[in-house]
């Protein structure tokens, strides 16, 4: 007979071994195949693949004036593999002028795979970046002493002029996000961050390239692997043609020093961005270097926000500049026409409401109302377009309409500039205001048509706005690069939006604008030589009126539409047009007269009070001094209290924790045997005052009170005498306490009844 046990047996055996085999075929696939480990190993002992860094492309201005450009600098690579247990640490610190503690952190730093996830021990790691001229020629002569450590040349970026630093942006190590976004830069690799270097860091980068370059047993370069047949030649970043104009973003810059806001300047038929001005700005050479981080921060923590790009992030009240779209929405719904005159007494005066308006002649019709800036005749325009219920049906219906044009004039949506961080601003609609009102009416928005309320736009979509004007109706995408090497511009960029406004519209409202330079709001507008289109506005906020204007040069050709935002300036002509003019005067005529250059600088020294640029007064200093005091007066009571609390917590933790040992004690002695202790006297008053007062009468309390009297039994005679006393003092407490607690129900007669009683019984015995 067969034997089955055996038979399984052999089954199993045979399984066992099978699986050991398995196992061991999988692990060795997982380290000679599946993981490169080794091949790293091996490799890194024949070759090494040496990274080169493109050039960054340049930027030049529309006149090919240069801005930025790349200058040398070195890194420090190491590879950790070679450089454990040959390295003098003190001799390398020296050469580099850091500390022993500095070069553990950058070492744990490197190492440390959450802060360094594609660490790997064969590979090349940044140790120190952008070294000096000086600093690398006194390292590159104590190289050979120091395995495991490479010089890795690279480029930094330079900036011609200070100018324009929010359009540029800057350049900077990348991010661990960076790094798991796109797999193209590894740790130690530079992207751009802000502006142009952001948008099109794909262009400016270039492609690295790769050295394979082998080495013998002792690790020493003996040249190129198969020479240079496998190498990757670095490919240099494209070159970029800006729209700016240099001359022209200088000189407003220099307008706007001391003050808020921004200027914006567009080519209005290509829709090239001139000059994007951003005040307070910084020096972007301030942003390359061991010092960026210092400098980052402190620009992050300037109150006045220099980091923030106004001309495209800035959302503010356009004031009077948002009445010439609301004529061409008017004009072009056939609200008004050439005889509408409508009534201004100092205002707009409806039902109760008022709107302000300052002095002058009534009733006026479109073109003076735009030349004079007329807040009643376009709150009375856009009552009419919303009440009219023969062309709209429902109110929501006019609202729509209305919107419809704004938003087709590129109002209430990002303009789509070539520039990260653009706003979209602020353009109500019907249904913003039924979530805003349970019922609302005309009257209840009536202060959007003329820049205030809900609206809110940016500097970009005001200029933008005297790009549309100036085409007669049509505006194109505004973009800052005119031209990138090799490669060609967006197709957004070259199209034509087509406003829903009439062309009629527009000359009337140009007519308008043309009136204002010559007796209007902007009469104090320079424009020698050309015809010039403005208008003022002034926008109101908690504040000072924020200066506003926009306008356009020559009236015919237009070559420049700008706007103008200066935040507290007042009335649109005291800070907008006197900018607006002159920057248009410095593009046109390629320099500013005489007399116009001593206006730029008499204006450049015109600096506005911020709150947080105040200087303190006297009274307060003196105040925020006695507030200081009482701060540290209030500090220090407040420490004394936390350490005596903790005293007094400790105390009673203590005490707390010996009644648990002693309850722990008595737990542990047999029940028949009295617990012998002896107590300091003290403490035995202690607990007879409590007992006492508390007038414990638990089982525990009885049974110490049992062991007492065992103990008083063994006492002498003196100490018994002195327990009775005790124990009558307590007996009488304890009864003058309980007559105490009863209350007082006999009256006088009855005490002096009593006595008598006892007088009585006294006499009888």
């Amino acid at each position: 007979m067969k034997n089955y046990d055996l038979e399984k047996r052999r089954l199993v055996l045979s399984a066992v071994a099978i699986g050991i085999v398995v196992i061991y075929v999988l692990r060795l696939f997982a380290l000679q195949i599946a993981s490169d480990d080794y091949r790293k190993s091996a490799d890194s002992n024949a070759f090494l693949k040496k990274i080169e860094f493109p050039s960054r492309g340049t930027i030049t201005d529309r006149n090919g004036k240069l801005l930025v450009y790349n200058q040398p600098a070195y890194d420090i690579m190491v590879v950790t593999n070679e450089m454990a247990g040959h390295l003098d640490t003190l001799d390398f610190c020296n050469a580099l002028g850091i500390t022993k503690a500095d070069f553990l952190k950058r070492l744990h730093d490197i190492k440390d795979r959450n802060k360094n996830p594609g660490y790997s021990r064969f590979t090349q790691q940044l140790f120190m970046s952008q070294l000096s001229d000086k600093e690398f020629s006194a390292f590159q002569e104590k190289l050979y002493r120091f395995p495991g450590f490479y010089i890795q040349k690279r480029s930094v970026r330079q900036y011609q002029r200070p100018i324009p630093a929010p359009v540029l942006g800057d350049v900077a190590e990348v991010s661990q996000s960076d790094i798991e976004e796109d797999d193209y830069y590894q740790p130690g690799d530079y992207i751009g961050k802000m502006g142009i270097e952001r948008e099109y860091e794909q262009d400016l980068r270039g492609r690295k390239g790769v050295q394979i370059l082998l080495r013998d047993a002792h690790g020493q370069i003996q040249g190129r692997y198969k020479n240079g047949e496998y190498d990757q030649r670095p490919q240099p970043g494209r070159d970029l043609q800006l729209g700016l104009d240099a001359d022209l973003q200088a000189l407003g810059e220099r307008l706007m020093e001391g003050k808020l806001g921004a200027i914006v300047a567009i080519e209005p038929k290509t829709g090239q961005v001139l000059a994007m001005v951003s005040s307070p700005t910084f020096n972007p050479s301030m942003m390359i270097g061991k010092l960026r981080g210092k400098y980052q921060r402190d620009l992050t923590l300037d109150p006045a926000k220099p980091l923030l790009n106004r001309a495209i992030m800035g959302q503010y009240p356009p004031g009077s500049t948002f009445k010439t779209s609301q004529a061409v929405t008017y004009y072009t719904e056939g609200i008004i026409n050439d005889s509408t005159r409508y009534v201004c007494n100092h205002g707009f005066n409806f039902k109760g409401l008022h709107v302000g308006c300052h002095s002058h002649a009534s009733p006026l019709a479109l073109v003076p109302a735009i030349s004079t800036s007329c807040n009643g005749y376009f709150c009375w325009g856009l009552y009419h377009m919303l009440s009219n219920r023969k062309k709209y049906k429902t109110l929501d219906d006019a609202m729509t309409v209305w919107r419809n044009y704004m938003v087709s004039m590129g109002f209430g949506y990002k303009l789509g500039i070539d520039l990260p961080g653009e706003k979209r601003g602020m353009i109500p609609n019907a249904q913003f205001y039924d979530h805003a009102f349970k019922t609302w009416n005309p009257l209840s928005v009536i202060s959007i048509s003329i820049g205030q309320g809900e609206v809110n736009l940016t500097p970009l979509q005001i200029a933008n706005l005297g790009a549309t004007i100036a085409n007669r109706g049509y505006y194109v995408t505004p973009h800052i690069v005119r031209h990138i090497e090799g490669k060609k511009l967006d197709k957004k960029y070259l199209e034509h939006h087509r406003t829903k406004g009439s062309v009629r519209s527009y000359q009337e409202v140009i007519a308008g604008m043309m009136s204002s330079v010559r007796g209007g709001t902007c009469a104090h507008a320079v424009h020698p030589g050309y015809s010039l289109a403005g208008k003022t506005g002034t926008a109101q906020n908690r504040g000072r009126d924020d200066s506003v204007f926009m306008g356009f040069a020559p009236v015919d050709t237009p070559k420049i539409a700008i706007a103008v935002y200066v935040e507290n300036g007042g009335f649109g002509a005291d800070y907008g047009v006197p900018i607006g003019s002159l920057m248009i005067e410095q593009y046109i005529n390629g320099k500013l007269t005489p007399g116009d250059a001593a206006r730029a600088d008499a204006l450049q020294k015109r600096h506005i009070s911020y709150p947080f640029k105040r200087p303190l007064s006297r009274a307060d200093s003196l105040r925020l001094d006695s507030i200081k005091r009482v701060n540290q007066i209030k500090d220090s009571l407040k420490m004394v209290n936390q350490k005596l609390e903790a005293a007094e917590a400790a105390k009673l933790k203590e005490a707390q924790q010996q009644k648990e040992a002693e309850e722990k004690e008595k737990k542990k002695q047999p029940q028949n045997e009295p617990a012998i202790k002896v107590e300091p006297e003290e403490l035995i008053k202690t607990e007879k005052k409590g007992k006492d007062k508390d007038k414990d009468k638990s089982d525990k309390g009885k049974e110490k009170l049992r062991e007492k009297e065992r103990d008083k039994a063994k006492e002498p005679k003196e100490a018994r005498k002195e327990s009775k006393d005790n124990n009558k003092d307590k007996q009488q407490k304890s009864k003058d306490n309980k007559a105490k607690d009863k209350p007082k129900i006999k009256s006088n007669d009855q005490d002096k009844a009593k006595s008598n009683r006892k007088e009585n019984v006294n006499r009888g015995k």
